[in-house]
């Protein structure tokens, strides 16, 4: 399902040409016994997208243990979850949107070739028919979830006979989406449809952010319109668990060893970062 979020979808997918030379930002935590590595993932690949580099392959073959968001991502497990809590055919998509945003989000649905379109998207809760509306045209565009960057360094590790370990479960994350208010639901539909007129260009910055390992541009074009048009959405996306994972390398430090911790490259970028929030636990991740 991705994990999550879509502007989530927007954000989080930074897809990588495969004839680039990329350099992902990779940080690390250190202390006497202990090395920790952080790094930003992208959940939808090319095929044939390369983004390894030296000291990354260094990172990995030094690290005895992956972290990464979403173990249990397998698609029965995926699709039980989203019938269970993505779901709605009580409470019609287009019963709680104005009669512009119902029309405007039927033209989106058709546009971005969306299965069924309109009468697929109104039987699901907010949250669904966002992601939904955000992964069809890339999806659709040849865009593999089994192509991320997550999956494929899961693959590298686990053909290395290392453990991976997912921070959240897949149910943990649904129920971040589906147990918002209704109203910070539509917010990140609403957000979705916003996105959905910015055709390639933001797209296109934050591939080029991405790979050149560049942070900043990243949170600017990806989330700091969230930031300041959702809040709400924002602090339950990403602040709050960027706190959590925060806490969880802070306890990773009081255990010897190499890990390397893998998580959507939103996460790692912004004033609310987990770099931000090890900060505040008197914690410092450099940048390697």
């Amino acid at each position: 399902m991705k994990h999550l979020l879509t502007r989530c979808a927007v954000a989080l997918l930074l897809l990588l040409p495969a004839a680039a030379i990329a350099d992902p930002a990779l940080w690390v935590v250190k202390d006497a016994d202990t090395t920790i590595y952080l790094f930003g993932t992208v959940h939808l690949m090319p095929k044939d997208a390369d983004w390894h580099y030296p000291v990354l392959d260094r990172a990995l073959a030094d690290s005895q243990t992956l972290y990464i968001e979403l173990t249990d991502d397998n698609p029965a497990n995926i699709a039980g979850l989203v019938l269970r809590m993505g779901m709605d055919t009580a409470h019609p998509l287009t019963g709680q949107l104005s009669e512009s945003e119902a029309q405007r989000l039927r033209m989106l649905a058709n546009k971005a070739g969306v299965p069924g379109g309109m009468q697929t998207l109104n039987i699901m809760r907010p949250w669904l028919a966002a992601l939904t509306l955000s992964l069809s045209p890339l999806k659709n565009a040849g865009m593999d979830p089994a192509q991320g960057v997550d999956k494929q360094l899961r693959a590298q590790m686990t053909a290395a006979h290392k453990p991976v370990v997912g921070l959240e479960t897949a149910e943990q994350q649904i129920h971040l989406l589906a147990d918002m208010p209704r109203s910070v639901e539509l917010g990140l539909l609403r957000s979705s449809m916003r996105d959905a007129d910015k055709g390639t260009t933001q797209l296109e910055e934050m591939i080029a952010a991405w790979k050149a390992g560049d942070p900043d541009t990243l949170d600017r074009v990806g989330t700091a319109e969230m930031r300041t048009q959702e809040p709400k959405l924002y602090q339950v996306m990403l602040v709050q668990r960027n706190q959590a994972w925060a806490a969880k390398i802070a306890s990773l430090l009081q255990q010897p060893g190499t890990v390397f911790i893998a998580v959507g490259a939103a996460h790692l970028a912004g004033p609310d970062s987990v770099q931000v929030q090890l900060n505040k636990l008197g914690i410092s991740a450099v940048r390697e």
